[in-house]
């Protein structure tokens, strides 16, 4: 089956905050996710850095951490995202401004936008986990119960998913959504990343030989 982008949120089999990034890809699959710090991108190769040309959908902030918050989306919406909650706006609201303002990708396949935002604080009370999707025809901003993780892709699986996400590390998390658990049966993996939270927020990517 053929999810497209994939991402991940909530708790860990650890009950570690977490969020996960995977593309997968028919026609742009010459992409890396690149980490800085606690932050992560999705690039071009190298090589195939024109490819930005042919789609600029295809290269964005994946990963941003404003003070205890990890956002995680597929496009340039996690960085309005990432601003509304510097800003002071909740995580409810920052999630479905975002979205609803920049509305669904504008290419031919009409290409929902998916977010999510964790917190790292773990006491019951004060945790909070949120995930969205717009797409043509509908938006959905949810949230998720303590200790809950879902998933949400923009294809196929366009609700959120309950799941055992059954990772620790950042590297394990990355690797998980890659080609691990349920996301095994998922078509064409092509990077991924992770990042939980484990008295600070650590992020890694996989990103697979270039010829395998």
């Amino acid at each position: 089956m053929y999810l497209g982008r994939i991402l991940a949120v909530g708790m860990n089999c650890d009950k570690k905050p977490f969020v996960a990034y995977r593309v997968s890809s028919r026609h742009f699959p010459n992409r890396q996710a690149k980490v800085n710090g606690k932050e992560a991108a999705i690039i071009p190769r190298p090589g195939f850095e024109t490819d930005i040309f042919k789609n600029t959908y295809i290269a964005y902030n994946c990963i941003r951490i404003v003070d205890d918050l990890a956002i995680v989306s597929n496009g340039s919406q996690t960085d309005v995202i990432a601003d509304k909650l510097a800003m002071g706006m909740n995580i409810k609201d920052a999630l479905a401004y975002s979205l609803l303002t920049m509305d669904y990708e504008k290419d031919d396949y009409h290409t929902p936008r998916i977010a999510g935002v964790v917190s790292s604080n773990t006491n019951e009370e004060e945790y909070e986990a949120y995930v969205g999707i717009v797409t043509d025809s509908k938006i959905i901003v949810e949230k998720l119960d303590y200790g809950q993780a879902v998933y949400i892709s923009v294809y196929e699986h366009q609700e959120p998913h309950t799941i055992e996400y059954n990772a620790s590390s950042s590297e394990e998390i990355a690797q998980y959504i890659f080609n691990q658990g349920e996301f095994a049966d998922f078509e064409h993996p092509v990077t991924s990343v992770g990042s939980v939270y484990d008295g600070d927020w650590n992020t890694s990517a996989i990103v697979p030989d270039f010829n395998e």
